[in-house]
């Protein structure tokens, strides 16, 4: 088999949620054991830590594994969806799975696998297992995929683990309320495993201090006991654009003192992150790693280089000024529109598209209408039709119009806009992969 020819099997014949959504799911974790135990329990055969979360999830991923990889451990990470190649999901020390592992393995193993009738999740699980126990990396950073409790990453036991938050997302496969949903995450709790705690609501920061409790793991509650200064970002200076560093200066408890001059993520809601990511540093050098303030302050200085991260708050063009991000939920979206009031522009053009399996209608309500929309469908079979979106955001006097295609509606965007306008592109993560 080619790669193309491999990567085409995964795709079609198997369900894939992130391409057709719920029809995809499977609630239960039977195809994973079944799998490790065909490729003789590669998940026992490496360190991990396991991350859980609405939001953060995978920008805390990227950062643990950035820090892991300067301190000079072999660090496999492994986060989902892709944005441009599939082979950004299965990384080790920031370089992606080689195309002839891919291909290695889904020959090896196609056979057998073909029994079980994995998942294209389930596959790509057990391929990112086998590589890592079998490169022998140091640690694993494993990101879940949804929810945590019947998750396929989580037949892991992790050296830690961490829950970033709990919002409204994939509420009609995890539940609809907030306490369903944090049952769900609470899934990747292991029992005498340390978790740290990064969600703010004190009604659910404490349901997850009493699942901890059960397991009778400990628990870690960090948040900015400190400062944090210099919080620019992309500002005007007369007549130029200058792109700001942020700099962060956190306490926690324990007395530590860490720092992150040049933060290089520029997103305002990652200083949500940062603070479980100093965390789970020190936890790692209580552990034995071998990590200290520097290797944290470089590796948070050049995240996206050593690790692939693209998507968050990025800046993909200067004239016009054009910025992406992924939120594609009402909390995402939350802190994506308090950033955009705090940043300089005339006009805003806002490329927008949406998967069809969400209530949207919370996420419409947030965005700004003095802003020129143009809808459209990210290419795959669980994105939202673009009419059928313009039609539901004007009820919430969101006006624009419709575009072919995710290209056609950048490309119109930056034509329109004029001198001192921004350009932004969110609402899913699939529009952003097509965006950039």
């Amino acid at each position: 088999m080619t790669y193309r020819k491999t990567l085409d099997y995964l795709y079609s014949q198997l369900p894939m949620f992130h391409r057709i959504g719920a029809a995809a799911y499977k609630p239960d974790m039977k195809n994973t054991i079944a799998l490790c135990k065909l490729l003789r329990h590669p998940e026992k055969k490496f360190q991990a830590i396991h991350i859980a979360g609405t939001n953060g999830k995978g920008s805390t991923s990227h950062m643990l594994a950035a820090i892991l990889q300067t301190a000079g451990y072999k660090t496999g990470l492994y986060t989902s969806p892709h944005l441009k190649d599939f082979r950004e999901r299965i990384r080790i020390n920031g370089k992606m799975i080689p195309k002839e592992e891919v291909i290695f393995f889904v020959e090896k193993h196609k056979k057998a696998f073909d029994k079980i009738h994995p998942s294209f999740f389930e596959w790509t699980v057990g391929l990112c297992f086998d590589y890592f126990a079998r490169e022998k990396v140091d640690i694993a950073v494993i990101e879940t995929g949804l929810g945590g409790r019947l998750d396929s990453t989580n037949v892991i036991t992790p050296l830690l683990s961490i829950i970033t938050n709990i919002g409204w997302d994939h509420t009609n496969l995890l539940g609809d309320t907030l306490e369903k949903i944090a049952m769900e995450k609470a899934g990747i709790i292991k029992p005498g495993v340390p978790v740290i705690i990064g969600e703010e609501n004190k009604k659910i920061r404490d349901f997850l201090v009493n699942q901890a409790k059960k397991k009778k793991s400990k628990f870690y509650l960090p948040k900015i006991s400190g400062r944090v200064t210099s919080f620019n970002l992309y500002k005007r200076e007369g007549n130029k654009m200058v792109n700001g560093k942020l700099t962060y200066l956190i306490d926690l408890p324990d007395g530590s003192r860490w720092f992150a001059p040049l933060f290089e993520l520029q997103g305002y809601y990652q200083k949500k992150n940062i603070v479980p990511v100093f965390q789970a540093a020190r936890l790692l050098q209580s552990a034995g790693f071998n990590l200290g303030v520097d290797d944290v302050a470089i590796a948070l200085s050049n995240v996206s280089r050593l690790t692939g991260l693209r998507g968050r708050w990025e800046i993909i063009n200067e004239r016009p000024l054009t910025i992406c991000d992924v939120a594609h939920n009402k909390d995402g979206l939350s802190e994506v529109v308090k950033q955009l009031k705090t940043t300089l522009y005339h006009h805003l053009h806002f490329v927008f598209g949406v998967v069809n399996d969400k209530d949207i209608a919370p996420m419409l309500k947030l965005l700004p209408k003095k802003a020129t929309y143009y809808f459209c469908k990210a290419n795959i079979p669980r994105a939202m039709d673009a009419n059928q979106l313009k039609q539901r955001a004007e009820k919430f006097k969101l006006n624009g119009s419709v575009y072919s295609s995710v290209k056609t509606a950048l490309s119109t965007a930056q034509k329109k806009a004029r001198k001192n306008d921004l350009v932004f592109v969110s609402g899913s993560t699939f529009v952003v992969a097509e965006a950039i």
